[in-house]
């Protein structure tokens, strides 16, 4: 396990600490009194004077391997931000398998620069620290309907099993849309003819959520969650993220040809 904490450790790009206890007592109080730190895990955005970067930037973590659809929604995107004058990221995050179709996204959005995508050790750490934060509560008995955070990782981990793409909009630190493909391009794309106007009286995180809201009570993609075998205790039910109602129970049997199960990302 240390071997393995290690070795993901130097592949990312920001400094960590070995452990909590080597953190400086004023450090701390820093952290708690000027960036809000209380319970909840929260990542600041530091350039390499320490300085935090635009912290009302608005940027879209978005995932999937659909090459046309990430295509249409990054022009998309960049064309509405640019109609608008805000400051926009995107930041590709992939899928937790299917390997090789996430290669190759990588590769095409690299080549026709369409922002920032993660690289696979990255990919592979996201999803694995979702899923583990769903499979421990899962396990604790801790799994709650009801949880904010947990219905927002919920979505996260039904989109990555569905077909398409997915986009979390956020502004900051904060959330403002978490969405399937289905109902976040076409508001991108509904834009200039619907919500344009809104913009200026609401501001565009407000006007876009709004419309997204909208076309999600009409577009509504199935809801749906693998536990592997191994995973221990499997819940005997759940409520779906999207609108709470319980979900059908099935057993599935999957293979997706390009990958084993059992091997390691970074193998």
């Amino acid at each position: 396990m240390q071997r393995q904490f290690e070795s993901m450790q130097s592949t990312m790009t920001w400094y960590t600490v070995h452990h909590p206890s080597l953190i400086d007592r004023l450090v701390i109080r820093f952290i708690k009194e000027r960036w809000h730190f209380k319970n909840k895990p929260i990542l600041v955005v530091l350039d390499p004077q320490d300085k935090v970067i635009r912290e009302g930037k608005y940027i879209f973590l978005y995932g999937g391997d659909d090459i046309e659809w990430i295509r249409r929604f990054t022009t998309m995107a960049d064309s509405v931000a640019r109609d608008a004058h805000i400051h926009l990221e995107m930041v590709y995050v992939g899928k937790s398998s299917r390997r090789e179709q996430v290669r190759r996204a990588i590769q095409a959005i690299n080549t026709g620069k369409m922002g920032t995508a993660w690289q696979e050790p990255m990919i592979w750490f996201f999803w694995t620290r979702l899923e583990s934060m769903l499979f421990s509560k899962i396990q604790l008995g801790k799994a709650d309907d009801y949880d904010p955070m947990m219905q927002e990782i919920k979505k996260l981990l039904s989109y990555d099993k569905s077909r398409g793409g997915w986009a979390v909009f956020c502004k900051g630190s904060e959330v403002v849309v978490n969405g399937h493909g289905t109902t976040v391009l076409p508001t991108l794309v509904e834009y200039t003819d619907i919500w344009k106007q809104n913009v200026v009286t609401i501001g565009f995180d407000k006007s876009f959520k709004d419309h997204h809201e909208r076309l999600h009570g009409i577009e509504h993609p199935c809801c749906r969650f693998e536990f592997p075998s191994m995973v221990g205790r499997i819940p005997e039910s759940m409520k779906c993220p999207e609108c709470l109602r319980s979900m059908e129970k099935h057993i599935t049997f999957i293979c997706c040809h390009d990958e084993n199960p059992a091997t390691n990302i970074l193998d």
